[in-house]
């Protein structure tokens, strides 16, 4: 039974991936030209919203949001656990009116039609070199000062074992602290369920409904009071709590 269901799953992440493709596709000529100018990669993110939307549509993902709690007025630092790849496609559209963009792994840039996309809109982080590090923080401090929030997977990769969280890295609560804004917590429980790693050929794949919980934003008076430790211990204990509540043997 279970290989049976392994191949299904990989039929269905094959099925993704031509889904993906194609939408990439079609709207890079649309989106490209946009990220050109201060202005228009506003209305570039607009594509991405109903990219993200097409993706839900074709690929019979619903989302569900077991919470949602309002959201700050201007930009915040966006703080995610990350099981799947699923999280950063379903973020445009579970937030389209708050404008985003990520600072992701730059090893991204490795896939052509990806890096057409990830370079000029988001911010590569470079992981291993100091100094390409550090320019894309500033990078990420101006992009703030522009209006744009910022998403922060501060596990910095998938888990091995998911969904259990990993140790959390420093940079977005430091930037966070930097820029004076507050950071929103976001918990994605099951997603590593509808769509595992690619390179786990048979692991789980299926359409169904994603849960996410928008927790209580960590106000800019918190972010002042503690320090970067002290809020990346809270941030992880309120993005954690879903995920104890779900998986009671993540306790163990």
């Amino acid at each position: 039974m279970g290989k049976i269901s392994g191949v299904f799953s990989l039929l269905w992440k094959l099925y993704v991936a031509i889904i993906f493709t194609v939408f990439a596709l079609l709207y890079l000529p649309v989106i490209y030209p946009l990220l050109f100018s201060l202005k228009n990669k506003k209305r570039a993110f607009k594509v991405f919203v109903f990219w993200s939307w097409s993706m839900r549509i074709f690929c019979f993902y619903h989302v569900k949001k077991m919470k949602q709690c309002d959201l700050p007025k201007g930009p915040f630092i966006i703080a995610s656990n990350h099981i799947s790849y699923l999280d950063i496609f379903l973020l445009y559209s579970i937030l389209p009116k708050n404008e985003f963009l990520f600072l992701g792994k730059g090893e991204l840039l490795r896939y052509p039609v990806i890096r057409q996309y990830f370079k000029r809109l988001n911010i590569p982080v470079y992981r291993g070199n100091n100094i390409k590090s550090a320019r894309s923080l500033i990078r990420a401090t101006q992009e703030v000062k522009n209006g744009w929030s910022v998403v922060i997977f501060p596990e910095g990769r998938i888990p091995d074992e998911n969904p259990k969280q990993i140790g959390y890295k420093t940079g977005a609560f430091q930037l966070a602290k930097n820029l004076n804004i507050p950071i929103v917590p976001i918990t994605f429980t099951n997603n590593h369920t509808l769509f595992s790693d690619p390179s786990n050929f048979l692991g789980p794949a299926r359409p169904g409904i994603s849960r996410v919980y928008i927790h209580d934003c960590i106000s800019v008076e918190d972010v002042e009071r503690m320090t970067k430790n002290e809020l990346k211990k809270h941030c992880f204990e309120i993005i954690n709590g879903p995920l104890l509540d779900e998986y009671p043997q993540l306790r163990e």
